[in-house]
């Protein structure tokens, strides 16, 4: 089971803010009770794609200290297609990661 924070940036008034999102609901609950997150900003579908937490980027360094995993922003597309089991969706983000490290 692993917690994950993303590197994208996203501008929301004056904060900056990231995604965080993990394996398990009771892991993500007790990352974002631990770093001060409320739980009333969890965001789920249908109205978010998935499940995760919009997060300060002050709260992202607490939650990297913390041992959260840091992934790029493709990190949420591949978690989706882990959970759906959509090998091709993976290869495509593989390749993408690859074409942009070379």
């Amino acid at each position: 089971m692993t917690v994950y924070v993303d590197d994208v940036r996203h501008q929301f008034g004056r904060m900056v803010m990231c995604h965080m999102w993990a394996d398990s609901l009771e892991e993500l609950l007790v990352m974002a009770d631990a770093i001060g997150v409320q739980r009333k900003w969890l965001q789920v579908p249908p109205k978010a794609s998935w499940v995760h937490f919009d997060i300060a980027l002050s709260k992202k360094a607490q939650a990297l200290k913390l041992g959260a995993v840091l992934t790029d922003k493709y990190g949420p597309l591949e978690h989706l297609a882990r959970q759906k089991g959509d090998e091709a969706k993976l290869e495509q983000i593989t390749q993408i990661r690859t074409q942009r490290a070379g």
